[in-house]
């Protein structure tokens, strides 16, 4: 701007101005380029940089960035920087063009700025940037869950490797866990069917795996797509979902071997026995897994069309997997420690809060990575039917998946069996040692048939001229149920109780009375221990206690967990895992299936369909399937393995 401009922006302090001599110290007048003479003019078009020019701009504006920085020769020198040093890291993953569109407008914004600062280099003496504290660039918000990608790119949709960038195990849902069998077609139902997030549970929400078989690079290369039948590619998908799923399993158990069992400072909290309850043989497991995937994956990399794995998972399950039987014996002990250092140990806690809290543990809580190893192994005859049933019948390939169904149902019935066999003897050992038997002829409680199936306080009422009356005078009594007796006792302590009488669950009535707003159970016990036919009230708490001990005390005249099932009842899938507190409450793991029996105050009765136990569960861990299709397909898969597999 020249004086004489200058002179005529000042308005009527001009005059004053041309009176003074000149001064050597005086600067140059500053006008803001606000209050100039080209920003006060009003029309259509508007000056600006000639870098800042694009010939093309794109038809959407995902958002509008606004940047506010000082400028300084340090800005000039970063924009030149960022100018020469365009990587393919620019490029985001929104889409081919619309990111490399959007990295052009970058480009030309810093050259804009260039050119900006190149035109305000000679005012650097007469302005002086003001001092200001800096805020911190904002960073991209994420779930607690999600994990960082550590130096490396993050997959488009249909590139790269599904080894790049590993999910958390507890973050996917196989799609081969749903029997209506979804294809790879079908992403947009598959994800309609996923449950809202829900952040206050012991695992997250599931999602669908990032990549597929079909969007392998080498499968679109090669053409193969084109020629491959609809059913054989889905057998395709089924077969590399089952290798992808391990990898993602087999990087979760890394983090807990590595961060959480591995940790000298959490292993100083903890005494040697515990840490042994709580992770067992885990990093046994994680070899397992380790050599069970590198098997998998070298039968892919021969050809991008795997001919079968069925001898792998065959072979794997019949002689490697051994240790997940010990793992899941274990669980009993490692529930029970992992409670007790939680509410005991306050520097165990606090160094696992801040382990849990670590962006490597992606914010998922231990507990979480615990119960892998159960989790995945559930998974894996879900898995090997979908295969099964991919394939075409009367074949070799069909038997051989066959075979391998049979043998990895045979490994998850021997882990239930061992995890029940374990919790069950301890239970039986831990309330023998409970009970005095006083004046009532005793009798040996541990039994490797027993098995506890509620126990609990009541309040009851005798019928007048009842031996009941005449022996007690207190109102509350505890009772243990078991699978084959059912024991009265009082209780004296929370490690002790007085058995006050017994009768065998065939000598055992119970009645619903249902007309009384008391919440009654009348139970008549004929003979009892002394031979006497007895009858006394249960009165329960509330509805839900009431439909609970009248399920328990009526399961042993259905013949235990056997119950007629059809397609009328409903059907939930569990979104989130839960572990049972009561010995008739169920345990769930995320994606399973459960047919609903009962209902009260919250909480479902119902029968796991991979195995038909039974038990309680409370109604917020699981959605209900609404998908007629999905119903009935969930029917034909439950007939399927219990008949195939005898689980």
């Amino acid at each position: 701007m020249s004086h004489r401009q200058s002179q005529d922006s000042m308005g009527d302090q001009s005059p004053l101005l041309l009176d003074k001599p000149p001064e050597k110290t005086r600067q140059a007048p500053i006008v803001l380029s606000t209050q100039s003479i080209a920003a006060r003019k009003l029309g259509t078009q508007q000056l600006i940089p000639r870098n800042l020019a694009m010939s093309s701009r794109p038809k959407n504006r995902h958002h509008t960035t606004v940047v506010t920085l000082p400028v300084s020769l340090e800005a000039q020198k970063s924009a030149q920087r960022l100018n020469r040093d365009l990587s393919w890291e620019d490029y985001d993953s929104d889409g081919d063009s619309f990111s490399l569109r959007r990295n052009q407008r970058n480009k030309s914004y810093r050259a804009a700025i260039t050119s900006l600062d190149s035109d305000l280099m000679w005012k650097q003496d007469l302005l002086q940037p003001v001092s200001e504290e800096r805020a911190p660039s904002p960073k991209p918000t994420s779930s607690p869950g999600r994990k960082r990608t550590l130096g490396r790119k993050r997959n488009k949709r249909h590139g790269g490797s599904f080894k790049d960038d590993p999910c958390f195990y507890q973050e996917i849902k196989e799609r081969g866990l749903q029997s209506n069998h979804l294809g790879a077609d079908d992403e947009d139902a598959f994800q309609a069917g996923m449950p809202e997030e829900d952040q206050g549970i012991v695992v997250k929400n599931y999602r669908a795996a990032h990549q597929t078989w079909s969007q392998l690079p080498q499968v679109q290369e090669s053409g193969i797509l084109e020629t491959m039948s609809p059913e054989e590619r889905k057998r395709q998908e089924a077969i590399f979902e089952l290798m992808t799923s391990e990898y993602s399993y087999q990087h979760s158990l890394s983090i807990l071997v590595r961060h959480f069992k591995d940790s000298d400072t959490l292993r100083k909290t903890m005494t040697t026995i515990e840490h042994h309850h709580l992770f067992s043989n885990i990093s046994v497991i994680q070899l397992v897994s380790k050599r069970f995937f590198e098997d998998l994956e070298r039968r892919h990399q021969k050809d991008p069309v795997i001919q079968d794995i069925s001898d792998i998972v065959q072979d794997h399950a019949t002689n490697r997997f051994d240790p997940y039987i010990v793992y899941c014996s274990n669980e009993t002990f490692q529930q029970r420690t992992l409670q007790k250092l939680l509410a005991t140990n306050t520097a165990f806690k606090e160094v696992l809060k801040k382990i849990e809290t670590s962006p490597e543990c992606g914010g998922l809580p231990m507990i979480s990575f615990l119960i892998l190893p159960m989790q995945r192994v559930t998974r894996l005859p879900l898995l090997m039917d979908t295969i099964c049933q991919k394939t075409v019948k009367q074949t070799s390939e069909y038997y051989a998946a066959r075979w391998a169904l049979k043998a990895i149902s045979k490994l998850v019935k021997s882990c239930n069996d061992g995890a029940r066999r374990m919790e069950h003897t301890e239970q039986m050992y831990t309330i023998q040692k409970q009970m005095e038997f006083g004046k009532i002829k005793p009798f040996p409680l541990v039994s490797s048939s027993r098995r506890l199936l509620k126990r609990g306080e009541l309040t009851v009422c005798m019928e007048e001229h009842s031996i009941f009356r005449k022996a007690f005078s207190q109102k509350s009594y505890y009772l243990f149920l078991f699978n084959d007796v059912l024991i009265v006792t009082r209780k004296k302590s929370e490690e002790s109780y007085v058995v006050l009488d017994y009768a065998t669950l065939e000598n055992v009535e119970v009645e619903d009375e249902q007309a009384d707003l008391k919440l009654h159970l009348r139970l008549v016990t004929k003979p009892n221990s002394e031979g006497r036919c007895e009858q006394m009230v249960l009165i329960a708490e509330n509805k839900l206690d009431r439909a609970r001990w009248f399920t328990a005390l009526h399961r042993h005249k259905e013949g235990g967990n056997s119950c007629n099932i059809d397609d009328d009842l409903p059907q939930y899938e569990a979104t989130k895992a839960y572990m049972p507190k009561e010995p008739d409450e169920l345990s769930l793991q995320q994606a399973e299936v459960v047919i609903v029996l009962q209902e009260a105050e919250g909480w479902y009765y119902g029968d796991r369909m991979r195995d038909g136990e039974t038990g309680w569960f409370p109604a917020s861990c699981a959605k209900q399937i609404t998908n007629r299709i999905a119903i009935e397909s969930n029917i034909q898969r439950m007939q399927r393995l219990r008949k195939e597999t005898n689980v």
